[in-house]
């Protein structure tokens, strides 16, 4: 879908290096004496550090929230977490985010390309504190503060590896959730769980100082949607549609005014168009406004669409200037009603974008502490997980709910 990304917009490979060196060396650690004092993120990096030491290492049993079949709704299972491996770290789960991904998944809604295996335990947007490390880890130490997106291995040694783009890992990236366990045999199991061991080079730094829980829908909503801002390479000035106001709508939002673009958004929901403003967005736009969409035909640099179902694209697509580029990040089943004269006339393009790498997750999460951006959450507890994705179905969050995991260790 996204083969030929190159996640800082570069057409050179040369430069990958020494890029991915400084980024997964020691990023965020420039931001971190202007974010000291960010109240809310001592607060939650106190009480990461305030759990006891792990004895042993491993395999560590562990608590996790799981669907047992597509109807069941979630509900507490035990699971286990292997031994630490010379590369392992093992991650005290404090928080982790829900993403719509999670509830296709828990429900098999993506059975015709992406079947669920039962038990699933969601969850890729995972922040907690290292609890133990295996015998070659470098790069954390017990105490230290880790993300995990929705990557827990690939071979590394491909070319879309070895240039930061393990998402498109040629042998098949082993996802966070619901792929092969290549490691411990099974399926992956996520972040809906109060342990999670994974190889130090999928595990990103969490800059000090970072709001933990609100960081969370950085590593899957912050990076799908900061990809193809990189890729596509928006700038200053330029025109940029986001098409739905959701968990990833709102932060592409946020991470488009960061750039100084001009930024539209086109929503469902008439709740929501204040909302959009209030983010940042030059003007909202519903739908079903067809004056609007009359108005802004061949006015867009960059349209990215957030929807996480198909939906008829034509009409957006109608509104990209010559060249310009439709992104989807969203909908994973077939899209609609995209027109072949319509491509031919207006010389654009219609294009996916899967996540990011390890080196570019770590670059929006420096990028986002050092400007102080976050999610808008709502936290809820495992227990709450069936409610918060009725919710989710029924728009009714603003914007992400974030699961506080510890409480696990609390019931």
């Amino acid at each position: 879908m996204c083969d030929q990304h190159d996640s800082n917009g570069s057409g050179s490979d040369s430069m990958r290096p020494g890029r991915r060196q400084v980024l997964m060396a020691g990023a965020g650690l420039a931001v971190a004496p202007m974010l000291a004092s960010a109240v809310s993120g001592d607060l939650a990096q106190a009480r990461a550090a305030s759990a006891g030491p792990v004895v042993g290492m491993g395999p560590y049993p562990a608590h996790a929230y799981a669907a047992a079949t597509a109807s069941s709704g979630l509900a507490p299972m035990q699971i286990q977490r292997r031994a630490l491996q010379p590369e392992d770290v093992l991650i005290d789960v404090l928080y982790c985010g829900i993403c719509h991904s999670d509830i296709h998944t828990a429900r098999d809604e993506w059975n015709a390309v992406m079947p669920t295996a039962y038990p699933s335990v969601p969850g890729h947007e995972i922040v907690g504190r290292v609890a133990a490390v295996g015998s070659a880890v470098t790069k954390f130490k017990v105490g230290d503060i880790g993300g995990i997106g929705c990557i827990v291995n690939s071979c590394l040694e491909c070319h879309n590896c070895q240039t930061d783009r393990e998402q498109n890992c040629e042998k098949g990236a082993s996802f966070t959730y619901n792929t092969p366990d290549t490691i411990s045999g099974g399926h992956t199991y996520g972040g809906y769980s109060d342990k999670i061991v994974v190889p130090q080079h999928f595990v990103i730094r969490i800059p000090p100082g970072a709001d933990l829980a609100a960081t969370a829908p950085l590593l899957c909503a912050g990076v799908t949607t900061f990809s193809p801002m990189q890729h596509w390479k928006l700038a200053r000035g330029q025109r940029v549609g986001v098409i739905g106001l959701g968990g990833l709508g709102h932060i592409a939002v946020k991470l488009a005014v960061a750039r100084k673009a001009e930024v539209t958004i086109f929503t469902t929901t008439p709740g929501k168009l204040a909302d959009a403003q209030r983010l940042g967005a030059k003007e909202a736009v519903l739908w079903d406004d067809a004056a609007a969409m009359k108005r802004l035909a061949g006015h867009f640099d960059l349209l990215i669409s957030t929807v996480p179902q198909a939906y008829p694209m034509q009409p957006f697509a109608n509104l990209l200037k010559l060249d310009a580029t439709l992104v989807n990040v969203g909908a994973m089943d077939a899209l609609q009603g995209i027109s072949g004269l319509g491509l031919v006339f207006g010389r654009y393009s219609v294009a996916g974008s899967l996540i990011g790498g390890i080196a570019e997750t770590q670059e929006v999460i420096d990028y986002c502490t050092a400007r102080g951006i976050k999610a808008d959450i709502e936290i809820v507890r495992p227990d709450q997980i069936n409610m918060a994705y009725d919710r989710v179905v029924n728009k009714d969050v603003r914007y992400r709910f974030v699961i506080d995991m510890a409480s696990l260790k609390q019931a």
